[in-house]
């Protein structure tokens, strides 16, 4: 896995486009792609083509058959790597540990070791070993009523 993340991460290098996650599930690879200000439809169509034309030039990189998925990461992020914690500062979050804590709030602080999560009350430290599970909220802000 580590192979196939290096290839396509250098692929992906040249399109100035970041690889944010990769996951091979049964016969289904997919390449979670970012950008410096997003990244929109026609740009993940072309980062597809592209991955897609190294993958089939490149045999030994995934089983023989496989179906591949290009992705943004989407509103409501999975958080699985320091980075991404990173990327997420000042974000709500929801957390999952692997004691069953659920934790959700706001993204405070990230270190090497874990980060923070606030809830109004309290702030929550939680190591990166112990993260059964994470990913950003997407918050609809409240709508205010109209005045009479």
């Amino acid at each position: 896995m580590d192979r196939l993340w290096d290839s396509i991460e250098a692929f992906l290098a040249t399109e100035r486009v970041e690889l944010d996650d990769l996951e091979l599930s049964g016969r289904t690879l997919r390449v979670v792609v970012d950008a410096e200000g997003g990244i929109d439809l026609d740009h993940i169509t072309n980062v597809s083509r592209g991955v897609s034309r190294l993958l089939d030039d490149s045999e030994d990189l995934v089983p023989e058959s496989y179906n591949l998925e290009v992705t943004s990461p989407g509103l409501e992020r999975k958080l699985r790597r320091p980075r991404h914690f990173e990327k997420a500062l000042g974000r709500d979050v929801r957390v999952k540990t692997k004691g069953g804590d659920t934790v959700r709030g706001e993204l405070t602080a990230v270190d090497e070791s874990g980060f923070v999560v606030g809830d109004g009350e309290r702030e929550v430290p939680i190591a990166f070993t112990d993260v059964a599970k994470a990913r950003t909220l997407f918050v609809v802000p409240a709508k205010t009523k109209p005045k009479k």
